[in-house]
């Protein structure tokens, strides 16, 4: 099996197709973006780059302040129509039935209906061609409960969280391991292994 090299370009996958709100509960705006991502652990620090041409830009640019909303399978219509509608010609919230809900570090809505919401305030904004980086940090997490169990863990793989590959978006739903799986000893495997099954075995009898 060969590869065949071709020119530069974005093709990195997958990518979190994103729901970028800002603006405020009154007058929200929103827009989807998949050039996202975590920068720093220490503080934490993420960035989104977004077209000049784009209203989330302007807004963004004034308030130094967004949200970035992680959507899954539910909003998957949602997430694909915020990113080829623009904000001066419709109120993207109503149109897709979104809910505005406040922050509780910044001023930016952000959406009810998203599993995870990550407040962020812009640190610095970079110029880069075709798209500006608005370098921000992390102020505070908002997850939705339902995926959390009794003892705090948090259980994504049951939000049925989307990415997005080469114009496609998928749903991920499928837990291959934990961080650090790799290098874990056989008995622990083993472990993990018989309670994922027994856990199962009383979902099915259930």
């Amino acid at each position: 099996m060969a590869k065949i090299t071709w020119s530069a370009g974005t093709l990195l996958a997958p990518l979190p197709p994103a729901l970028i709100s800002s603006g405020t509960l009154k007058k929200p705006n929103v827009m989807t973006a998949a050039w996202t991502g975590i920068v720093c652990t220490n503080p934490v620090l993420t960035y989104v780059s977004i077209r000049p041409s784009r209203l989330s830009h302007e807004i963004i640019s004034q308030d130094k302040e967004f949200v970035i909303n992680v959507p899954n399978l539910a909003l998957a219509k949602a997430t694909d129509f915020c990113g080829v509608k623009s904000g001066r010609d419709i109120d993207k919230f109503k149109a897709c039935h979104l809910t505005a809900a406040p922050c509780a570090k910044i001023k930016a809505p952000q959406i009810a209906e998203a599993p995870i919401s990550l407040e962020c305030k812009v640190k610095e904004i970079r110029p880069f061609g075709t798209h500006d980086m608005f370098l921000a940090e992390v102020l505070a997490v908002n997850v939705d409960d339902q995926y959390i169990d009794k003892t705090g863990a948090l259980h994504l793989e049951k939000a049925g969280l989307l990415a997005y590959a080469h114009g496609f978006y998928y749903t991920l739903g499928r837990q291959l391991g934990k961080f650090g799986f790799s290098v874990e000893k056989a008995k622990t495997i083993k472990k993990r292994r018989q309670r994922l099954q027994s856990g199962m075995q009383r979902k099915h009898n259930g």
